[in-house]
């Protein structure tokens, strides 16, 4: 007799064998930025589970969130053998989901991807240990067990071109991408898959070893994009890495991932905004792209259509031309379940969007908000920016729609189901959680995700020739397009009378020393994303800060942490 607790079924989204301590994390985790794809611990100083190793635990969370790039370092982790034994969700999840695929598909590195109702997963949250099977998880000794499901493949169906590209007719790349897209297809629900007229590819930044394996297995294969295809912010200044002393041993491999990816038919872009190069994706239009901030503006401000591809099935969409039709392709997939209702003062500055973004994302963590409160105010394109941005980095959700003022907010604002009110006491709190640190700055960080000839044009004015602090580096990270534009207009020649060095290629989360100054302990930066992400990934102090306060910081080598003028004020 079988004296097991039977609980509600589960989902084995990715099946396998796995056994190990379980490590429940209460909150969603983005792993890229949030996890040490060196040594699966977390990284991420403003998670509940700071410090805590995932390697080798069956790792229980709601969702993921942040960058699509967590795919890339959970294969990171399978490579080297750090990788969690298995992960468990309480919903939907699709970035570790995918780089879990990618393990198995390509590398034969099995990791259990389980997906339980809200019973199972309480009941096992309590437990200590568990052992997977394909067919079921046993908890604590074989007490508890939680019966498992194949995910359903039937309810796919594929066109003539999806069934020639999985026979092979089109190459072996083509079959292996279109094999990944239809995995991913299957636990999204999707029905059928959606032509997409371009890309953008995230994974070509290098996180470590596995990037640059994969992109060089899909060459070997034979890969080729499709359809045209953009490409994220790499990790290096591709012309000018080697004077600027970055090591042999990361420059070399990080240059030969960004050569692969050109070589395989994308645009040497090198921007984690696509959204300002020429030609920008138009409203409806169906797009394939990754990286998150960018999928957040093309589906919220653009009115785009495009999931929240993690990085891997980016590249596999470019190959194919074809994206499963689910989540933001979708109407139902962009519609408002959530109220976010913003108190914000009438004199709020652009400081205010990536503070409303970041709240955003808390309060609407696993679905798209309608945030409302705003409509009197007349954001400009950066503002929206730096509200997606910062919004991505605390929330899986591939949208947002602000009421009067982003383009599908009343005709897909449906019914949402609650609403969550962030008073001025909560951007108050807000604020202080990204900005304490102390007075004394040594790097003022620009450009995450890449700064617009706007964005650099006001900081030159603001400098206006005068000299920086010697204490103080100023950094403007920027797409190859900005730096020409500010080039010509001589943007470029008053940053460079004050001292401030304006980097192409790459951005703040994949930026490392020597280019990161070695001597900064202190960082302000007017990026949410980075205010958030930066401590863990350069293990500096890294506060959130007006611009005013970037230009006093550059020119004094101070700025203290308070709150900007028009949330210290009474509104």
């Amino acid at each position: 007799m079988n004296s097991a607790a039977r609980h509600d079924n589960g989902i084995a989204v990715a099946p396998g064998n796995a056994a190990g301590p379980i490590v429940v994390l209460s909150e969603a985790l983005s792993f890229w930025g949030g996890v040490d794809p060196a040594t699966g611990v977390v990284i991420d100083v403003h998670h509940p589970s700071h410090g805590v190793s995932l390697a080798g635990a069956v790792v229980m969370m709601p969702s993921s969130r942040g960058s699509c790039s967590g795919s890339g370092v959970l294969l990171e982790l399978a490579l080297s053998g750090r990788n969690p034994a298995a992960l468990i969700f309480a919903g939907p999840e699709d970035t570790l989901t995918l780089g879990a695929i990618v393990a198995s598909e390509m590398f034969g590195r099995h990791i259990p991807v389980i997906r339980l109702s809200e019973g199972a997963f309480a009941a096992l949250s309590a437990a200590t240990d568990a052992t997977i099977a394909p067919d079921g998880i046993w908890a604590n000794g074989g007490r508890v067990r939680i019966p498992l499901s194949a995910t359903a493949h039937d309810d796919l169906q594929l066109s003539l071109a999806d069934h020639r590209m999985l026979a092979g007719a089109e190459g072996i790349a083509a079959r292996q991408a279109m094999r990944i897209i239809c995995a991913m297809a299957c636990q999204q629900g999707a029905t059928d898959l959606i032509d997409v007229r371009r890309a953008h590819v995230d994974g070509c930044i290098y996180a470590g070893p596995a990037n640059l394996i994969f992109a060089e297995k899909m060459e070997e294969l034979g890969a080729r994009a499709r359809v045209p295809t953009t490409m994220n912010a790499i990790s290096v200044d591709y012309a000018n890495w080697r004077r600027q002393g970055v090591a042999h041993d990361f420059g070399e491999p990080a240059t030969r991932l960004a050569d692969a990816y050109v070589r395989m038919g994308c645009q040497a872009s090198f921007t984690c905004a696509p959204y300002s190069l020429p030609d920008p994706p138009g409203f409806g239009e169906a797009i394939g792209w990754s990286e998150s901030n960018a999928v957040i503006f093309a589906n919220s401000v653009l009115g785009a259509r495009t999931a929240k591809h993690p990085d891997f099935l980016d590249f596999c969409i470019a190959v194919t031309g074809r994206a499963p039709r689910a989540g933001a392709f979708l109407d139902e997939g962009r519609r408002a379940r959530r109220v976010v209702r913003i108190d914000l003062p009438e004199n709020a500055s652009s400081s205010a969007w990536p503070l409303i973004g970041y709240l955003a994302g808390l309060a609407s963590p696993d679905r798209i908000p309608l945030i409302k409160g705003l409509a009197k105010t007349r954001p400009t394109r950066d503002d929206l920016k730096a509200l997606c941005v910062a919004f991505g980095t605390t929330s899986a959700a591939a949208m947002l729609h602000v009421e009067g003022i982003t383009p599908e907010a009343e005709s897909l604002s449906g019914t949402p189901e609650d609403e969550i009110f962030v008073t001025r006491e909560d951007l108050a709190a807000g604020w202080r959680k990204l900005s304490s640190g102390p007075s004394d700055v040594d790097l003022v960080a620009i450009g995450s995700p890449h700064a617009s000839l706007d964005e650099c044009r006001a900081v030159a004015e603001r400098l206006d020739g005068r000299p920086l602090a010697k204490t103080v580096a100023v950094i403007i990270t920027a797409g190859r397009e900005v730096v020409a534009a500010a080039e010509a207009d001589g943007t470029m020649t008053r940053l460079r009378e004050s001292g401030v060095d304006v980097i192409p290629d790459l951005c703040w989360c994949s930026i490392t020393r020597p280019v990161f100054p070695e001597q900064a302990k202190v960082v302000l930066t007017t990026s949410g994303k980075y205010a958030h992400y930066g401590p863990g990934l350069s293990g500096c102090m890294v506060r959130l800060g007006t611009l005013d306060d970037c230009i006093e910081a550059a020119l004094t080598g101070i700025a203290p942490a308070r709150l900007p003028a028009w949330l210290a004020g009474p509104g």
